[in-house]
């Protein structure tokens, strides 16, 4: 049950020690807090005065409080870095989010991703906050007054410790038949969220097609197998607290009778087999709360596996890239030789024995048909994914990949489907730049052509968009994109079929625009519509992964070849699912 990389997070060593400590105290609280009690039971039922009987009420009465100050201390301790840790994984998992692109949306699933980041995270918050005190309690009580009560009565001592085994195993059982529902209902929620996401980003198109009423029996089917996982799992947990709850009762009366039998033949005292029968519960009491916590764990659990997945997907080859290396300028050099990327899940090469030469400020198109590893390419120069193998030297410095830090903060990507941010049209367009002033960020706005938009806004730029706001057309959300990039001002910019979902009035309309944040950087523009490609100063043209021309589109037109053949079937009026 426990999370192999516990003893890993930060503080997670300290906290186990200082709980450790308290609990250890407060094991002592609750044999103190015993005696006292059995002490004064003795004397009220020996009919001792009552002011001899106060001080032991007293002392007990301090104990009691002694024992649950402890463990508030134990639960603000937990709760502290069970918090602190939730937090910077949050902030982790989102970073590698980011890092890794809109493939890793696409691979996990929007869905997943976006329960994992809700309620993923504030679950396994929970996990930390309840299992570590939990656990330490189960090992430490139980322990302490088993060897409390075998200095009092040994044969007491016998009956408890062959009894717990038997619980644990048991527990063990349990959770054993529980883990299968719980993966279960964990797959079943994850389709849930998947479905429920899909249908809000899809119900205006649902009721365009006057498809939405149907879908609702989509969304019943789903719901109700959630619902058929949910009542197993619960099922599963109430039996399991019932188990646990029987087996300690009867296992606490089986050692009253024990003790009220060697009472009655007297060879046993009132008070030690008083004090024994007040411990016995307080003995299984921890590993009772372990059981009745496990199934408000185990998605915590869960989701931090499922975290760690996520996060792993980052391979520990990052190269150390020098951070006072100069941005790319006009006289900067890209050299890439022999790259291949090779799919696992597709068993073939998606790029092979890639190779070119760039330098400075120039713009680059990269074309092709359908799967000729366009958008491959682009991934792998914006670092969303790895290639397989490859020569890559930027200024003359070797690198395996574009993932590192200072060429990634030289880049900006910017893809056929931007995401529009629940937010302002001014915070979606500073959202990769949040210090930068207001006046740059109209001035960002201005020249992405998104004025007129904001004029006619009740609000300006200060008008929500995006989920709960005013909804954008394509072209406008591209243009939203745009601001952003001319915003950034970073010397190297990826598109990726920026274009592709427009029609081609909206293209021309936003052609200038991207035009002009092209000057001055260099440039990679993944796309099928040829007609950018007489404004690149050179074009990549691939067939089913490797390059088989490059040069300018005037040169290539000269031929007979890949690139002819595109244009030819271009000017025949093919559709995009032909010339892409």
């Amino acid at each position: 049950m426990m999370d192999k990389q516990l003893l890993h997070y930060k503080g997670s060593k300290k906290l186990i020690l200082i709980v450790g400590m308290l609990t250890v105290t407060q094991a002592i609280a609750i044999i103190v807090q015993a005696i006292y009690l059995s002490d004064a039971i003795v004397k009220m039922y020996k009919g001792t005065a009552w002011n001899a009987v106060l001080s032991s009420f007293l002392c007990f009465l301090g104990a009691l409080i002694a024992r649950h100050f402890l463990q508030w201390l134990k639960e603000k301790w937990a709760y502290r870095f069970a918090d602190q840790t939730s937090l910077d994984f949050q902030q982790r998992l989102i970073e590698k989010t980011f890092q890794l692109g809109p493939r890793i949306v696409g691979q996990e699933g929007s869905g997943n991703m976006i329960t994992l980041c809700l309620e993923g995270i504030p679950n396994f918050r929970t996990y930390l906050r309840l299992f570590i005190p939990r656990a330490i309690a189960m090992a430490c009580i139980p322990l302490a007054l088993l060897v409390y009560i075998a200095i009092i009565d040994f044969s007491s001592a016998i009956i408890l410790a062959v009894v717990l085994p038997v619980m644990i195993i048991f527990l063990i059982l349990l959770g054993l038949a529980a883990q299968k529902q719980m993966d279960a209902q964990w797959a079943t929620y994850q389709l849930l969220s998947r479905h429920f996401v899909d249908s809000l980003r899809g119900l205006v198109t649902l009721k365009f097609l006057g498809k939405s009423k149907g879908h609702q029996e989509a969304i019943g089917v789903v719901s109700n197998k959630y619902r058929i996982a949910t009542n197993r799992t619960l099922r599963v947990a109430f039996l399991s607290t019932f188990s646990l709850d029987f087996f300690s009762s009867l296992s606490v009366a089986i050692v009253a009778v024990e003790l009220g039998l060697r009472l009655i033949n007297g060879n046993i005292d009132l008070a030690p087999a008083l004090l024994i029968l007040i411990l016995a519960p307080e003995y299984f009491l921890p590993i009772r709360e372990l059981g009745n916590d496990y199934h408000a764990t185990m998605d915590g659990k869960e989701a931090g596996e499922k975290i760690h997945e996520v996060l792993a997907k980052e391979s520990d080859e990052d190269s150390v890239y020098e951070e006072n290396t100069a941005l790319w300028n006009e006289k900067s050099k890209l050299v890439v030789k022999g790259l291949d990327q090779y799919s696992n899940e597709e068993d073939r090469f998606l790029l092979k024995d890639i190779q070119f030469e760039v330098s400075g400020f120039k713009k680059i198109g990269i074309v092709g048909t359908s799967g000729a590893g366009k958008s491959t390419l682009i991934d792998i120069l914006s670092g969303f994914t790895k290639p397989t193998s490859g020569d890559i030297q930027v200024n003359e410095v070797s690198e395996p990949h574009f993932s590192t830090p200072h060429w990634q903060k030289q880049v900006t990507y910017i893809p056929q489907h931007p995401y529009i941010f629940s937010g302002t049209i001014a915070e979606n367009i500073a959202w990769y730049a949040p210090d930068q002033p207001i006046e740059k960020i109209k001035q960002a706005a201005e020249r992405a052509g998104l004025a007129n938009l904001i004029e006619s806004l009740p609000n300006g730029l200060n008008e929500k968009i995006g989920q709960g706001g005013r909804e954008l057309s394509g072209g406008e959300e591209q243009r939203v994109a745009l601001a952003r990039g001319l915003l950034q001002n970073r010397p190297v910019t990826l598109f990726d079929e920026p274009t592709a979902h427009l029609d081609i009035e909206t293209e021309h309309e936003l052609k200038k625009t991207i035009l002009s944040l092209m000057e001055g950087k260099l440039v990679f523009f993944a796309t099928h519509r040829l007609h950018w490609m007489k404004n690149m100063d050179l074009i990549i043209v691939l067939d089913q992964g490797k390059i088989v021309e490059i040069g300018t589109h005037e040169e290539l037109c000269k031929g007979n070849d890949s690139y002819s053949r595109l244009v030819e079937a271009h000017r025949g009026g093919i559709q995009n699912d032909e010339v892409i």
